[in-house]
């Protein structure tokens, strides 16, 4: 009886007791050999350079936010400039025009005071503000344009009819009807004129 209960005993035992382990091989359980500990990333004298490179990047990032911002600063700068010189364009020529515009308020109030004696003197101030003005706008690049006896020239004269003529030869301004102007080499307006033909037979 004593013997059965041993037998049943060991029947019963634990799956996972321990079975024996044949010569030479290894436990499948068996713990793992630790791996030597790793060396640091980085050394010291690597932590040293990178913590002085990122300050150095951030002072460039610095001057780069700067820079940026003056650069912006001056397009606004350069943009009001540029509208005050359109806007003003003309102050130089104006400046030179107003004693113009005094002379001639000056001849309008001694005309309008005038006796009939006076009316030489009258037409004399009148031609010299007018040499004036002529003067002011050549300074300024006002060239007028020659036509009268001219070869007619469609760049610059405006033919508005056809005349005969024996006098003049053909193709040739006969008349001017209107001056013509021009800003140095740039056409303001054309001469209007009257070209000369031959007369029929």
């Amino acid at each position: 009886m004593e013997k059965e209960q041993v037998i049943q005993a060991e029947s019963t035992a634990s799956p996972t007791a321990a079975a024996p382990v044949a010569e030479g091989a290894v436990p499948a359980s068996a713990p793992e050999i630790p791996a030597a500990a790793a060396e640091p990333l980085l050394t010291s004298d690597q932590i040293v350079d990178l913590k002085a490179k990122a300050a150095k990047a951030d002072e460039h990032w610095d001057r780069l936010l700067r820079q940026a911002a003056e650069f912006d600063n001056f397009k606004k700068r350069a943009a009001r400039d540029r509208l005050d010189a359109i806007k003003y364009a003309n102050q130089a020529l104006l400046d030179k025009l107003i004693p113009v515009l005094d002379h001639f308020e000056m001849a309008l109030a001694a005309g309008n005071s005038a006796q009939d004696n006076s009316l030489e003197s009258f037409k004399t101030g009148m031609a010299m503000i007018q040499n004036q003005l002529k003067s002011v706008l050549a300074e300024s690049g006002l060239e007028e344009i020659e036509a009268q006896n001219k070869p007619f020239d469609p760049n610059f004269h405006e033919a508005v009819s056809h005349q005969e003529s024996a006098e003049a030869p053909e193709g040739h301004v006969l008349q001017q009807l209107r001056k013509g102007y021009k800003l140095k080499e740039r056409l303001l307006r054309p001469a209007m004129v009257v070209v000369a033909k031959k007369p029929s037979a």
